[in-house]
């Protein structure tokens, strides 16, 4: 698909004039491929790199045109649990002229970052700008996300939550190397001002994008970092929880293990032997409660022992 933009006063609006300042090609047929081809004068080659998601962020000055590919995520997706992932943007500077390639959906030109543009280079740093935003509200969801799993996961005996926190670590990991990639992008861009006639006023906006994009760059390492630290202690975790579990089911074996024995027992024609002068209601309904104080006792005893004090002063003696 393609759209053509004009810039009137500080805004992005349509055209259809075949001189506009700003074109943006989202997910080109073969057909529009070939119009590239022709009026960019670039190899298939770049082309193709300016849809491929695992491409490096990169810029090429040529004798007359400014080459960049840069990293942008992709909206969140649902299926199963929440896909964070980064796609990749071919931008062509030409003169007075920016043609964008998306391999994805195509950003809304006329949202609140997009305003007082005053030239193409004004469009393409706030472009970025935007990129960092919006990497830093992935990056808010995916905290809000990790909380939410590890409140699950401190219940939890399934490896399910576990596989969602390793998911969640990648996704960091490829938006932290998409970041560095463009912070490198950025660098490039910022030491060759100069020569891409950026004004003043373009080159304070790209300081902006470079301190937004440090800040981001941080944040992901730190997210990274903690998500990769506490993966261990989350497993551990879902042991101990499996660990405790087992331990209830072990107590509750023992208390009835003696009363199963108790039951076995007095349950043949023994007991009837010995409560023949006893009418039978008064002799089992004593024998049921009886059964029952013993499992309480049991229970009391098992559990007075397995308290943490009486390991304590059991060390001291």
């Amino acid at each position: 698909m393609k759209n053509i933009y004009e810039i009137v006063d500080g805004r992005l609006v349509d055209s259809d004039s075949v001189i506009a300042p700003v074109i943006v090609y989202t997910m080109p047929d073969d057909e529009e491929k070939k119009q590239l081809f022709e009026t960019l004068g670039h190899d298939m080659h770049d082309l193709e790199s300016a849809l491929d998601p695992d491409e490096v962020s990169r810029v090429e000055f040529g004798s007359d045109d400014t080459y960049i590919i840069w990293k942008r995520p992709n909206d969140v997706t649902f299926q199963q649990q929440l896909k964070f992932e980064v796609s990749s943007v071919g931008l062509f500077i030409q003169k007075d002229r920016l043609t964008v390639i998306l391999g994805d959906f195509c950003p809304a030109f006329s949202g609140k970052e997009f305003q007082k543009i005053q030239s193409v280079n004004d469009l393409l740093m706030k472009f970025f700008l935007h990129t960092a935003h919006h990497f830093l509200d992935h990056l808010k969801v995916i905290k809000q996300q990790a909380s939410e799993i590890q409140t699950k996961l401190n219940l939890s005996m399934e490896n399910n939550y576990l596989i969602q926190t390793f998911v969640l670590s990648e996704n960091l990991a490829y938006y932290l190397n998409a970041i560095e990639a463009n912070a490198g992008v950025l660098s490039k861009l910022h030491g060759c001002a100069l020569k891409l006639n950026f004004t003043p006023q373009e080159l304070a906006t790209l300081d902006d994008v470079l301190i937004e994009n440090h800040q981001c760059e941080r944040q992901t390492h730190l997210y990274s970092s903690m998500m990769s630290g506490l993966m261990d202690a989350r497993g551990a975790i879902i042991n101990n929880n499996m660990n405790v579990l087992l331990k209830n089911l072990t107590l509750i074996n023992v208390v009835f293990l003696p009363l199963n024995l108790i039951a076995g027992i007095f349950g043949m024609s023994e007991y009837s032997m010995l409560t023949k002068n006893i009418p039978a209601w008064i002799s089992y309904s004593g024998f049921f409660f009886g059964v029952i104080l013993s499992g309480w006792l049991f229970w009391m005893l098992l559990v007075q022992i397995n308290r943490p004090e009486a390991g304590v002063r059991a060390k001291k003696r």
